[in-house]
């Protein structure tokens, strides 16, 4: 499974960007809200950090806007992926943006049959969220029973989409996301930072450091 970083804010993918290991990054209006930058400003900074996909989200509306949003992002850098909601409308975007050869990533996929349509309009990525589902179903894996049930359809029907585990709120969700099958889990710098450490490893540094002073 690969690991992106879920934020805009720079100093934090400059920081993680060096640990070798993040294969993209996913922003939102709500991220780059956070940042202080605009989205423009904010890819410009992003692409020369990471190789490798880095979402952009279109605002919500019919169709033809978010085509004109969506070509504006993915002719800035080879790396872009265009974000958009999972809407009717965003649906024939998907499809006519798929046709120009622009990578999609279908976000806001709260079931089987969303992430269906999104495949079928040829996204190249789907997003699942499970912190937001578990929130509305008062569950602790009502997104782990999502995305496995969407892998399992993919896999049936063959889709070449991916499955990009999203909302991710604690190191369980990053669990569940492995033992789910997905392709991907876009993860918070915070969380990013908890999945180094255990209570066991912290131990057994403390005693190999006392024993080296002997």
């Amino acid at each position: 499974m690969k690991l992106f970083a879920d934020t805009a804010i720079i100093n934090e993918i400059e920081e993680v960007s060096q640990w070798g290991i993040i294969s993209g990054v996913t922003t939102n209006p709500s991220l780059i809200a956070k940042s202080g930058i605009t989205l423009g400003d904010a890819i410009k900074k992003i692409v020369n950090l990471v190789d490798g996909p880095i979402s952009a989200e279109v605002n919500e509306g019919k169709a033809d806007d978010m085509l004109e949003e969506a070509r504006v992002y993915a002719a800035m850098h080879k790396n872009i992926v265009v974000k958009i909601p999972m809407t009717l409308e965003g649906v024939k975007a998907v499809k006519q943006l798929t046709k120009e050869g622009i990578k999609t990533n279908v976000t806001l996929v709260f079931s089987v049959s969303q992430a269906l349509m999104a495949a079928s309009a040829g996204a190249t990525y789907v997003s699942p969220f499970l912190g937001r589902l578990d929130d509305l179903t008062q569950t602790d894996d009502a997104g782990y029973k999502l995305v496995k049930d969407i892998k399992e359809m993919f896999k049936t029907y063959q889709f070449k989409t991916e499955i990009i585990a999203a909302s991710i709120r604690h190191l369980e969700h990053v669990n569940q996301s492995i033992k789910a099958g997905a392709d991907i889990a876009t993860i918070p710098y915070k969380v990013l930072k908890e999945m180094v450490k255990h209570e066991l490893t912290d131990k057994g540094l403390k005693i190999f450091a006392e024993a080296s002073q002997k």
